[in-house]
């Protein structure tokens, strides 16, 4: 009997790799869970299917770490890590809006370098971006630069393995209900002396349709990539943000 494609998932232990393991799970594929936590990790590979490996994407060891664990084709590559919360332009510390361009950018390279000998036709390089690249604001300048440099990143990687059939694409959530943005409104109601309710309720205002994008939308979004017609979209960026990015 022939083994399942795997997908590759980097963030598996986080609030959009826990949901986008279990879809890709649902959708007939194992999944190669990456994270850097043994402990996060042992708890998730309790899920039939889940292939465990520990690595830290912003090092380059991680290439050699993540091709050991790969014995068959890779259907889906989806790069979810999380970003440290730093603030706005004004106070945001330099360091750190570099390391989030090597978590993102430096990350999603050496992940398409561990998988690359195993990639077929209709394989899919998936990256998790966010609104802010397109939508900057005063107040979260780690994500806006980092999220826009994995945009161009992710439109190069379309055009060079575009003559193998292996197409790449951008998800682009708005704020989602998850402990990461816990962190950020907290930090964001201290700075601006106002409660955390009031942080929220500005977020949800800027929706349109007065949401939070939640982790299973975004699973939803990747599991749609599946399909022999997401060729098309190769290079392009899904916004998954309620309604918030106003231009045209």
């Amino acid at each position: 009997m022939s083994k399942k494609e795997i997908a590759v998932v980097v963030g598996a232990t986080g609030a959009f790799g826990k949901a986008i393991v279990t879809r890709l799970i649902s959708e007939g594929l194992d999944v190669v869970a990456v994270a850097r936590s043994t402990h996060d990790l042992k708890e998730l590979a309790k899920e039939q299917g889940v292939i465990p490996c520990v690595a830290d994407m912003s090092l380059d060891d991680s290439i050699e770490k993540v091709k050991a664990v790969i014995d068959r084709p890779v259907r889906m590559v989806v790069h979810a890590p999380g970003l440290p919360v730093a603030g706005g332009i004004l106070v945001a510390a330099p360091n750190v809006m570099a390391e989030a361009v090597n978590i993102k950018v430096g990350g999603i390279m050496r992940l398409s370098r561990a998988v690359d000998a195993h990639l077929v036709a209709q394989s899919r390089l998936v990256a998790i971006g966010g609104h802010y690249g397109f939508e900057p604001t005063a107040y979260a300048a780690v994500a806006g630069v980092a999220n826009a440099a994995l945009t161009n990143a992710m439109r190069q990687l379309s055009l060079a393995y575009g003559p193998r059939e292996v197409t790449a694409h951008l998800i682009a959530p708005g704020p989602a209900d998850t402990d990461r943005m816990k962190n950020f409104v907290s930090k964001r109601a201290k700075e601006n002396n106002i409660s955390e309710e009031d942080v929220v309720n500005e977020l949800l205002a800027d929706s349109s349709i007065g949401a939070l994008t939640t982790p299973e939308q975004v699973a939803w979004a990747i599991s749609v990539l599946l399909a022999p017609e997401a060729n098309a979209m190769t290079g392009s960026a899904l916004m998954l943000d309620s309604g918030r990015r106003r231009g045209l």
